[in-house]
């Protein structure tokens, strides 16, 4: 079973940066096999997506409220997937989720095979 464990989460001000990782093992396919994902929940509301990278990290997709803010990335040496958010606002807060697939890239949750446990992201005004 594929292990995704998330880190970097934290409290920033509004305008702040934090960088996520989100470390693979228990890998049963090469890590650039699987795309990547983030996505975010707040409490009471659906899980959304934030942004997938390819398995070869060529090609991304964000999610509008992040696009020119956050910047997914990849090392397959390492087995790791980033998350690098710049110019953090109050409504970014979540529980910020890493997750696998290996259907190819995709914003679609329930599309990926694989979660982390989540990693808390607060931006405060």
């Amino acid at each position: 079973q594929v292990q995704l464990v998330e880190s970097g989460g934290g409290w920033v001000q509004a305008g702040g940066s934090l960088r996520l990782s989100c470390a693979a093992s228990e890998l049963t396919l090469t890590f650039s096999s699987y795309a990547m994902g983030w996505f975010r929940q707040t409490p009471g509301k659906e899980r959304e997506f934030v942004a997938t990278i390819s398995g070869s990290g060529g090609r991304t997709y964000y999610a509008d409220s992040v696009k020119g803010r956050f910047t997914i990335s990849r090392d397959n040496a390492k087995n790791t997937g980033y998350l690098q958010m710049n110019s953090l606002k109050p409504e970014d807060t979540a529980v910020y989720y890493c997750a696998a697939t290996y259907r190819g890239i995709t914003d679609l949750s329930e599309k990926y095979n694989y979660w982390g446990q989540g990693t808390q992201v607060t931006a405060s005004s």
